[in-house]
């Protein structure tokens, strides 16, 4: 299922977030855009529930999972296991800065050495056929990103690596929170547009504070793509437009009614199978983000969805709220 054009546009691998439940909702609002799972450690995937872990929807395709790890032989035999289980591309992550990532020496940590990556990236394509990718920053604490990232670039890409989707911003592994690492290291746009200059036979993809779809497509005009984050979590609607914009897909636009219709079909199927309402409509309270009727919405929802028994009935009474006639009709 995975091929250049799916780099256009993703949706960022969020944890925490990006679950099987989000991801589900976030396909019925573009069917082009690449999606990504939450990062997954190898040796979750190893020695933890592998079924529940790699579990998804086959509507959810084109699917990437993201792996963490360090240690080169789990990774290949986590990303055998993603194949088999059907996911379109494997992702490496190194450039989440949380605590739990620096404690395995994974994630950001690995910008630090970037002949482990490399090793790490050729023994999981060796396991694959499915394309292998790198998620990286630009660089960690006190690097001069102008020196080192190119370097980090040049190493990786002779393992070999095709796709880089770099966050445009360096990661603080001292000093800062995970959270103010997503907002306060300043973003080097013109850096990773340097990249793609450097390696014009890369695919190098753009990520990190890209405000909607306009904004990243202007962004990435000289790149290859661009990857959504929080925006298309926080505010979903702005993917309605993705298909038309960024794929000139010209099928018709979703609506806000056919889309919570959807998911209250979803919600019966899991709900009946044990998931918690929850779960579900935590992904999504920003649907009507900005629209009249949205603070109802999210309202409902937030008070009814975590009670026990709470089912699909919930997101019915949310939708009359703020669709109105438009719900009944």
């Amino acid at each position: 299922m995975n091929n250049t054009a799916s780099y256009k546009l993703s949706i960022a691998p969020m944890m925490d977030w990006t679950d099987r439940h989000c991801r589900y909702f976030h396909r019925l609002l573009t069917k082009r855009a690449q999606l990504y799972t939450e990062m997954v450690t190898a040796k979750a995937l190893i020695h933890g529930d592998t079924a529940k872990l790699l579990r998804f929807d086959p509507k959810e395709h084109p699917v990437v999972i993201q792996l963490g790890g360090a240690e080169p032989k789990e990774l290949a035999m986590a990303s055998k296991m993603a194949e088999d289980a059907g996911y379109d591309e494997i992702n490496l992550n190194v450039g989440c800065p949380s605590d739990r990532v620096q404690s395995g020496a994974f994630g950001a940590a690995l910008m630090a050495d970037p002949k482990r990556v490399a090793e790490c990236i050729f023994t999981m394509q060796n396991a694959v056929k499915v394309p292998v990718s790198v998620k990286c920053r630009l660089g960690i604490d006190d690097q001069n990103p102008t020196d080192t990232l190119p370097e980090f670039i040049k190493i990786v890409a002779a393992a070999p690596c095709k796709t880089f989707i770099i966050h445009a911003r360096k990661a603080w592994l001292q000093g800062l929170s995970p959270k103010d690492n997503r907002t306060i290291p300043p973003l080097d746009y013109e850096l990773v547009r340097k990249i793609k200059k450097t390696h014009p036979e890369l695919i190098i993809i753009l990520n990190g504070g890209l405000r909607d779809v306009d904004h990243a497509l202007m962004e990435s005009a000289m790149l290859d793509g661009a990857m959504l984050g929080r925006i298309a979590y926080q505010q979903p609607w702005v993917l309605a437009q993705v298909d038309r914009m960024v794929f000139d897909d010209q099928h018709a636009l979703p609506k806000r009614a056919v889309v919570v219709q959807s998911m209250i079909e979803y919600i019966k199927r899991e709900t009946r199978n044990g998931t918690p309402l929850h779960a579900i409509t935590r992904h999504m309270l920003g649907l009507f983000a900005g629209e009249a009727g949205a603070r109802s919405w999210r309202r409902i929802i937030s008070e009814n969805a975590p009670r026990s028994g709470a089912g699909a009935e919930v997101v019915a009474l949310a939708a009359q709220a703020v669709l109105g006639d438009a719900w009944a009709a």
